[in-house]
């Protein structure tokens, strides 16, 4: 039998994680009777943890309190938790880059030496660059991520790109990060389809719908589903076009929300991506400095043509 310390330690780790457990089942994995359980259980909640009991079959779980409890975190989740602070300072969330800097201070005070060694490696050999597009406001984030997660319909007022504002209502999906913006997935009610909304540009009504059944992802493979809807779907043209260099050099170049890059070959790659300009489309090609040829769409083909022959002739 582990001593009661550990036992308390190991009877809260538990109960972190997301599921209910029985009284018995807690019992059998600290191996004592459900009866010391219960009297553990009193103990994790004089120490401030608010271990509700779910009601039926006598259930536990880890709820939320009045105050926040000290957390345990293994190893791993530690570190994680520090990059994660350190990467959250950098600025891509409005006004939440002093607040993680002051829960990165606390949680590097309190790391043991082997694991502060390895989070200020990380930092040493890290530069992060300023992300430089819009910021959200944390409240939004947090809006949304609560409707996932409740499965709760979402009702927000959206800016398109040209300044116009809706109301859309979405069955929230995912939140995606892509380095440089948030993106909400969700299913719209009004529009039966999937779309891909930026979460800068919307604002949460409160409160939110009522709850739905979730529906299976549009794709397996959502960051790929999330690229292509940002960087082709909502634009006039949309270009397929073959680069002469691999798709890690491509990638190094081409960030997710300007164009999906597919690996042909060892040597070549496909890009697609989408603009409301040729003239656009033609000069961000031109100046990756890569060997290309345009597929797709007819019209950008014959624009780099006559573009080609006026700077031919503009030097002849």
């Amino acid at each position: 039998m582990l001593e009661t310390s550990a036992r308390l330690l190991r009877l809260l780790s538990l109960l972190q994680t997301p599921r209910d457990w029985t009284g018995t089942d807690l019992a059998e994995r600290l191996e004592v009777d459900v009866r010391t359980v219960r009297r553990d259980i009193d103990k994790l909640r004089n120490l401030g943890y608010p271990v509700d009991a779910t009601p039926g079959v006598a259930g536990y779980r880890l709820g939320a309190g009045a105050k926040l409890p000290p957390l345990l975190l293994d190893d791993d989740e530690a570190v994680a938790g520090a990059i994660g602070l350190r990467t959250a300072a950098g600025g891509t969330i409005t006004g939440i880059e002093d607040s993680s800097l002051r829960a990165l201070t606390k949680l590097e005070q309190v790391l043991p030496s082997r694991l502060r060694h390895r989070v200020s490696l990380l930092q040493s050999v890290t530069v992060t660059g300023s992300a430089g597009g819009p910021t959200v406001d944390p409240d939004t984030l947090t809006a949304i991520a609560g409707a996932i997660r409740d499965s709760h319909r979402l009702r927000f007022d959206y800016r398109s790109h040209d300044g116009t504002t809706s109301l859309r209502t979405t069955e929230p999906h995912r939140l995606a990060h892509t380095g440089r913006r948030w993106y909400l997935i969700g299913w719209d009610v009004d529009r039966a389809d999937w779309r891909t909304y930026r979460a800068d540009r919307l604002h949460p009504r409160i409160p939110t719908g009522p709850r739905f059944t979730p529906r299976a992802a549009p794709d397996v493979d959502l960051s790929g589903y999330v690229s292509r809807g940002v960087s082709s779907a909502p634009y006039r043209y949309t270009a397929s076009i073959t680069l002469g260099v691999p798709a890690e050099v491509a990638a190094d170049r081409i960030a997710p929300t300007v164009g999906v890059i597919e690996a042909a070959d060892a040597e070549t790659c496909l890009l697609r991506t989408g603009s409301n300009s040729l003239d656009e489309l033609a000069i961000y090609v031109a100046t990756f400095g890569f060997p290309f040829r345009v597929h797709e769409p007819p019209e950008l083909v014959t624009h780099i043509r006559e573009l080609s022959a006026r700077l031919a002739e503009s030097v002849g």
